[in-house]
């Protein structure tokens, strides 16, 4: 087999110090224009530095989240649907596409617009089979995402959507697809119907991605003779990482810049820990720039065994975007990171909130190297009234001794 039938293409093998360079080269292209040509970020960075073209210079500017999507397309919706972030508008714009709260997305005409392409290679599509597209084409980019990345493999696309079970089973029986995309969990309804029914299927492979897909439903797959793999995309970047053969973490996309942040700020952690996802994608239509998506993952060390060189990332791990109501008050993770800037001797911060409804005790547990000089816990407990307007108790630990899950808030009040 040669290189070209294992990888998608050879950017997948490149040299990490090259791939980081031609990175960084488009990082600082994609800034300017993103400032050039987008309202929203001529005046998001407009205080940014005259060229971005390092990691450390990516991680000084601001993290856009879909709550600052949304409240600037509500905003300047009368006129520009995409609230300044697009780069393009209609006629340039192939499809629009609504996601939930409710934010509107472009598609440019570029093949392979998502570049979900690569992923379906690693997942074993090749030109010639015939795919069963169970994603929506309603509404949501979801469907089309697949398609076009089918499309650019050479794929022939059936366009299931969603529900109509009974047919879509119909069409696998006469059709005969090769492959499925789609959720993990349908995919399972699909299987069990057949077999209900007695109705064998086609499919031997397929690629997931919507929801989790633990190892338990990719071994239950497998035993009923179809090879699932897995890929993380969001409506707003497409593809951002994808399964190997390897199944050691998911592989990081060519076309973007990943960052783990410390949730609730833009500020990178080291290797290995937990925190925000945030993505820089290098799409010149919709140029987002460091756009935090809200999920929590960690970076793997190393490199992935199929020898794609790219980085990986450990998946899906929870929800970075966390937050609790104490004694009336909202509590958020950007406020535990305000903590830990106000105090920088602290490490590692987590508050969490017990006891019973009506009667919670808020305790914030901080990592301190060194012992606790006089006056520090004094100084800690008035920085968390001052920014978060309640008292809380303080208790030190030796680093290392929270979990590395990525949370910053815990919820542990009883709710029976």
């Amino acid at each position: 087999m040669s290189m070209n039938d294992f990888f998608y293409d050879a950017l997948e093998a490149r040299d990490p110090a090259l791939r980081e360079q031609a990175q960084m080269q488009a990082l600082d292209r994609q800034v300017r224009h993103a400032r050039s040509n987008t309202q929203a970020f001529a005046e998001l960075l407009a205080d940014a530095p005259d060229q971005v073209n390092s990691r450390e210079l990516l991680a000084r500017l601001p993290v856009t989240r879909k709550s600052e999507l949304l409240a600037r397309q509500q905003a300047h919706r009368s006129r520009d649907a995409f609230g300044g972030f697009s780069a393009i508008a209609w006629g340039a714009a192939r499809r629009v596409f609504q996601s939930p709260g409710t934010i509107y997305e472009p598609e440019g005409s570029r093949p392979d617009y998502w570049r979900v392409a690569r992923a379906l290679h690693a997942a074993g599509f090749r030109a010639g089979e015939l795919l069963h597209n169970s994603f929506s084409y309603h509404l949501t980019p979801a469907g089309s995402l697949m398609e076009t990345g089918a499309h650019a493999i050479g794929c022939t696309v059936f366009p299931g959507g969603v529900g109509n079970t009974e047919l879509q089973l119909q069409a696998m029986a006469e059709l005969r697809p090769q492959g499925y995309v789609g959720t993990p969990s349908f995919l399972k309804i699909l299987l069990d119907k057949a077999a209900e029914a007695g109705q064998p299927l086609s499919v031997v492979k397929a690629l997931v991605s919507g929801e989790a897909f633990p190892p338990s439903l990719r071994d239950w797959l497998l035993e009923r003779g179809v090879t699932g793999y897995q890929c993380y995309a969001t409506a707003d970047i497409g593809l951002i990482a994808y399964e190997t053969p390897a199944r050691e973490g998911l592989v990081i996309d060519e076309g973007v810049i990943v960052e783990i942040v410390r949730p609730g700020t833009g500020d990178p952690v080291p290797e290995g820990e937990v925190g925000e996802l945030v993505v820089t994608s290098l799409n010149p239509d919709y140029p987002l720039i460091r756009f935090g998506t809200g999920d929590l993952s960690a970076m793997l060390p190393g490199h992935c065994p199929t020898g794609r060189t790219n980085g990986r990332i450990k998946g899906w791990m929870g929800r970075a975007d966390q937050s609790a109501k104490v004694r009336g008050m909202f509590v958020h993770a950007n406020q535990v990171a305000e903590i830990g800037k106000r105090l920088p001797e602290l490490g590692r911060l987590r508050l969490v909130v017990e006891g019973e409804m009506a009667s919670d005790r808020l305790t914030l547990k901080a990592e301190l190297a060194a012992p606790a000089p006089e006056g520090l816990q004094a100084r800690v407990v008035e920085a968390v009234r001052d920014i978060t307007k309640l008292r809380a108790e303080v208790q030190f630990l030796a680093p290392g001794s929270l979990p590395n899950d990525g949370r910053v808030i815990e919820d542990a009040r009883s709710y029976a």
